[in-house]
């Protein structure tokens, strides 16, 4: 658990911050077709459903993906 906790504080390199930001829009995307107020048939709702939890862990997993270099170069620089 440690682990984790490190590496979800740890720098992201620039492409997984993009990836996270594309999660992210997915996620919203997928929640609005959920809970639209508009009656929305069955299978545009379950599509809805798949794109709210595929950018929820897209996000999560890109998240977790750490930047070596800045780690390095934040170990070598004293503050």
């Amino acid at each position: 658990m440690k682990e984790i906790v490190n590496r979800f504080q740890s720098p992201t390199p620039v492409f997984f911050k993009k990836l996270i930001r594309v999660g992210v829009i997915i996620g919203t995307i997928g929640a609005g077709i959920i809970t639209a107020p508009v009656s929305l048939p069955a299978l545009i709702v379950t599509v809805g459903g798949y794109m709210a939890a595929i950018g929820g862990v897209a996000a999560t997993v890109s998240k977790l993906a750490v930047d070596d270099n800045a780690k390095i170069d934040a170990v070598e620089t004293p503050q």
